[in-house]
């Protein structure tokens, strides 16, 4: 159990994939990214977070406009910087822990900052650095104080990856930070063993027990063969928890792995493919973390989501043909059934509608279709219209 005090326990608020600026240019859909980002942090001052934790793919691209910087720099600056005291330590070195940056420093160590809840962050496959001099978006915003960018893999002949000691009360907590990495190169990195967890403390090279162990990481989590993923049991199974980006359908709740870690797989914060997963409601997680190393995760439904209803029908089983129907009369019964179904899910959608007043009203809907014969297919477009 988690005791009542907060002087001895770390609360932090996860989210992935916010993949800001996706569709920014679609009328309808351009504001959705911005729209539940804006929430996440606000869920993160109305629960008093010590610090945001985000798991890749904060922007949709590795070069988003200008227009999605200037958004997503004024949310965090509104809801990043105030009054707020910082009520934990980084106690590890800032060179080792941000070698890519010119100035290696947390945000709220900057007196020139007055930071009340720091954001920590890796990149994701869709934000990762490119082009001359090799950088990203995080780099910028990380070059502007918003943010603490780290776990960038800068040698991807070996990969050490070296926590963020951070210490709260007598709460102390590892953070280590895998950025993304070609599936198929971390996977051969890791069967060659090159991928290396360091732990360094005064010169003390051990993994301290009293320590909790957490790896944030976004690589593909599903399997795909041969080697475009990443397997748990290539994970140390000195850690305790494993917050798992780039798979958007949501797993908030955490599950214990065969190598007896938890994996947390927060999903995305806004659909950017019309596919199953990503219909599961979405959430964010606030993680509490004590100084016995017990967790609480708690699963916050994000309000501010477009609805959105996946169905799958089989007109075989719903649309009963004679041998003798003529294809006119076919295709005829078949839209007839099809625009049935849509109805039905722009109602169903309503269900998802929370009362917020930034939810968009108008629904994602997709209706898949399994058809043996090809004397049932119809115009989708002139259907869609």
């Amino acid at each position: 159990m988690i005791p009542t005090s907060s002087e001895n326990i770390f609360r932090i608020l996860v989210a992935t994939d916010n993949h800001l600026g996706y569709a920014e240019k679609d009328a309808e859909r351009g504001g959705d990214s911005f729209n539940t980002f804006r929430e996440v942090l606000e869920l993160a001052v109305e629960q008093n977070v010590d610090f945001v934790l985000l798991g890749g793919d904060l922007f949709h691209d590795n070069k988003p406009s200008t227009q999605c910087l200037v958004k997503c720099m004024e949310l965090l600056k509104t809801y990043s910087f105030g009054d707020k005291s910082v009520e934990f330590e980084l106690v590890s070195d800032p060179a080792e822990n941000f070698p890519h940056l010119r100035e290696p420093m947390v945000n709220f160590h900057n007196p020139n900052l007055n930071v009340g809840i720091p954001v920590f962050s890796i990149h994701g496959n869709h934000d990762d650095p490119v082009g001359l001099g090799h950088f990203c978006a995080l780099d910028m915003i990380s070059t502007a104080g918003l943010v603490n960018y780290f776990g960038r893999a800068n040698n991807l002949q070996e990969i050490n990856i070296s926590p963020l000691l951070l210490v709260k009360g007598k709460a102390k907590l590892a953070l280590y930070g895998l950025s993304a990495v070609k599936d198929d190169r971390l996977f051969r990195l890791f069967r060659e063993e090159k991928v290396i967890f360091k732990f360094c403390l005064a010169h003390d090279l051990k993994f301290p027990d009293d320590w909790y162990n957490v790896l944030v990481l976004h690589q593909n989590h599903v399997e795909r063969p041969p080697y475009n993923y990443i397997r748990e049991e290539f994970l140390d199974g000195f850690l305790d928890l494993v917050i798992w980006g780039h798979e958007h359908e949501c797993k908030i709740l955490p599950r214990e792995s065969a190598q007896q870690y938890h994996v947390m797989q927060p999903g995305s914060s806004v659909a950017t493919s019309l596919c199953e997963g990503e219909a599961v409601q979405k959430h964010v997680a606030l993680l509490e973390i004590n100084e016995e190393n017990c967790i609480k995760p708690t699963a916050l439904p994000l309000k501010t989501v477009r609805p959105f209803v996946f169905k799958t029908v089989s007109l075989a089983d719903n649309v009963p043909m004679d041998v003798r129907t003529t294809d006119q009369v076919r295709a005829s019964l078949v839209e007839e059934f099809l625009e049935k179904t849509v109805k039905e899910m722009i109602t169903e959608s309503l269900e998802q509608l929370t009362g917020h007043p930034r939810q968009p009203k108008k629904p994602l809907i997709r209706l898949r279709v399994d058809y043996t014969d090809e004397r049932d297919l119809i115009n989708v477009i002139r259907f869609g219209h």
